[in-house]
């Protein structure tokens, strides 16, 4: 996502949320929630908040490069034909041989894999393969990684010191309930159907559709589209009439467990979250899909993020 984009969405978001107010005392105090489903919504969310913020958590990228030729510079320095935001002058070179894409550190830099430093050429694996590479400088702080969209590769690069993580500014919530925890149904599709997913970057990648989620809320009924192999967790990619108006624009995630064998599972509303794009424009996000576009407003989960205002943008 661009500068202008990700500014574009902020501004949206926050002049949404300034209309969201909360709900009267009087309406508040009706609700009677499990003391348990509040101390498991808790751990959720600090379990969230831990993973955005690891030392390799989404929070932590600091640039993604797409590989346009052979071979690369990979450097701080302005010698280097991809700049890193953070690390040394110059760290190594990225090449290109068939089908395969190879390491080879600058003589001196300090790179390892898997903490084992690393002193000549090493082959570079994608997120495609079964074992991604991952490269670490800068005395752990910094990691390389490549990934695989369509056909073309983008060098990913994570910075634990990366101002995105040092200024974290938390994540807001709608307010939510166990009425928003619905037992919903499961209608398995036929084997090896997909569905075409558009990511931030224009990408069109066809997933696997294990089935469709049915749901009612208020007395409506409601479908998900659901992206997983048949017998697996489902994950949902949805969008609703809180995108663009307290909630990321782009739509939201949520996981949920495999469906039971008579065909049911519980879905979540409260445990909906922000796509890594709400958080960096150096992710690659799949969007929501228009048979995802539910015509209400789920006023759970994770609202849009506000990044500190040095940050934005």
């Amino acid at each position: 996502m661009g500068k202008g984009m990700r500014g574009v969405v902020l501004l949206l978001a926050a002049a949404a949320l300034a209309g969201c107010g909360k709900a009267p005392p009087q309406a508040e105090a009706t609700v009677q929630e499990d003391p348990a489903f509040n101390t498991q919504q808790q751990q959720w969310r600090m379990q969230r908040h831990a993973e955005l913020t690891a030392a390799d958590g989404w929070t932590t990228l600091v640039g993604l490069h797409w590989l346009e030729h052979k071979a690369h510079y990979i450097g701080h320095g302005p010698g280097s034909g991809i700049r890193l935001a953070v690390g040394p002058e110059k760290l190594g070179l990225l090449s290109r041989q068939g089908d395969r894409w190879w390491f080879t550190p600058e003589s001196g830099a300090a790179v390892s894999v898997d903490g084992v430093a690393l002193r000549g050429r090493v082959a570079f694996d994608s997120d495609r393969d079964p074992q991604p590479t991952r490269i670490e400088f800068d005395d752990g702080k910094g990691q390389l990684s490549l990934i695989a969209r369509g056909t073309r590769f983008a060098l990913r690069v994570k910075h634990a010191d990366a101002p995105t993580r040092r200024d974290f500014a938390g994540i807001d919530y709608w307010p939510g309930g166990s009425a928003w925890r619905v037992h919903a149904r499961f209608l398995p599709h036929p084997a090896g159907r997909t569905l075409p997913i558009v990511d931030i970057t224009g990408l069109t990648t066809h997933m696997p559709n294990a089935g469709v989620v049915e749901f009612e809320r208020d007395g409506q009924p409601y479908r998900l589209q659901a992206i997983a192999e048949p017998g697996k967790p489902l994950f949902l990619i949805f969008a609703d009439r809180t995108s663009g108006h307290g909630s990321y624009p782009a739509g939201r995630y949520l996981d949920t467990d495999a469906p039971t064998a008579d065909g049911h599972v519980w879905v979540d509303f409260n445990r909906a979250y922000n796509p890594p794009c709400a958080f960096t424009p150096f992710a690659t996000c799949p969007l929501a899909p228009p048979e995802n576009r539910l015509d209400l407003r789920v006023e759970a989960g994770e609202r849009a993020y506000h990044a500190p205002e040095e940050n934005a943008g």
